[in-house]
């Protein structure tokens, strides 16, 4: 058994972050065993005892490497980009300075606007 390389927590009550969540699995092919993913969806006590406050983890992706180090927004984007061969060079490009602030912003417009669709914000 491989051992996972990352823990995603994603928003399993979100339409769009399970689609998301599939399309990450097909793109990870044979190393889709290298994430688990798990859903944050009523874990709020689990949540915390990893150090994630729960309303931070509905509007930030969270993820756990190998250490137990866990990264939140667009560092965590980055090291699941980093499995993806094709999305290392997107990456390397979301963490350029000024471009990383933008996409920070639009990506924070983004999680609101969709949890105030959901009456969730």
């Amino acid at each position: 058994m491989v051992k996972p390389r990352l823990i995603v927590f994603y928003d399993g009550s979100c339409e769009g972050c399970v689609k998301d969540r599939a399309r990450y699995e097909q793109w990870l092919g044979r190393q889709t065993a290298r994430v688990h993913w798990f859903d944050i969806t009523d874990q709020d006590a689990q949540l915390r005892a990893r150090g994630i406050d729960p309303a931070r983890a509905l509007r930030e992706l969270h993820v756990e490497d190998q250490h137990g180090t866990v990264r939140r927004e667009l560092d965590a984007y980055i090291l699941l980009f980093s499995l993806i061969w094709w999305l290392k060079p997107l990456a390397w490009l979301v963490s350029l300075p000024g471009i990383r602030s933008w996409v920070s912003r639009w990506y924070r417009q983004h999680v609101d606007a969709r949890l105030r669709r959901e009456g969730r914000g």
